[in-house]
């Protein structure tokens, strides 16, 4: 691999990787650091096949957070950082928006990690979920399934 294809590589999937692992940790810094020992690793490994070089990236990231979160017993955190909109609300609806915000986080916290991670990807990436699957290595149907638990959990937990 020349540096020139690792350059592209990185400029291409870093943001994406380290998002995935975000997803799965809540922890921006960390992801970061994980992200950049993901590709340091590829750099050393220096795979001659390029055609899976993507998987292998996430694969890596992925089991460098393994290994961080059992060496640290982390437990997974996310909070939303959406700031609501303040136009045009009464204090009564304010209200009604934060305790459903509050809901809204709470659940996606409690949400099963596996169906978080597919819920996240799918609404704050706009992922599609065949590229979903090709990032988690997944089928197409199985990341279906977690997104229809993820939301019927969501429903149920919201009150919706």
């Amino acid at each position: 691999m020349t540096r020139a294809q690792f350059k592209d590589l990185f400029d291409n999937h870093f943001d994406s990787v380290r998002n995935f692992i975000y997803y799965r940790s809540g922890d921006a810094d960390a992801a970061t650091d994980i992200a950049q020992e993901a590709f340091l690793r590829i750099w050393e490994k220096q795979p001659s096949d390029l055609s899976h070089i993507t998987g292998l990236l996430f694969k890596i990231a992925n089991d460098e957070f393994i290994s961080q979160y059992r060496r640290q017993k982390v437990m997974s955190k996310f909070r939303l950082n959406a700031k609501p909109d303040q136009t045009g609300r009464s204090p009564e609806e304010q209200v009604i928006f934060e305790e459903l915000k509050d809901r809204y986080e709470t659940a996606l916290v409690n949400l099963p990690e596996k169906q978080r991670t597919v819920f996240l990807m799918s609404r704050m990436e706009q992922l599609k979920y065949h590229e979903i699957a090709e990032r988690l290595g997944l089928s197409v149907k199985a990341v279906e399934k977690r997104m229809n638990l993820a939301l019927a959990f969501l429903k149920h937990a919201i009150g919706s």
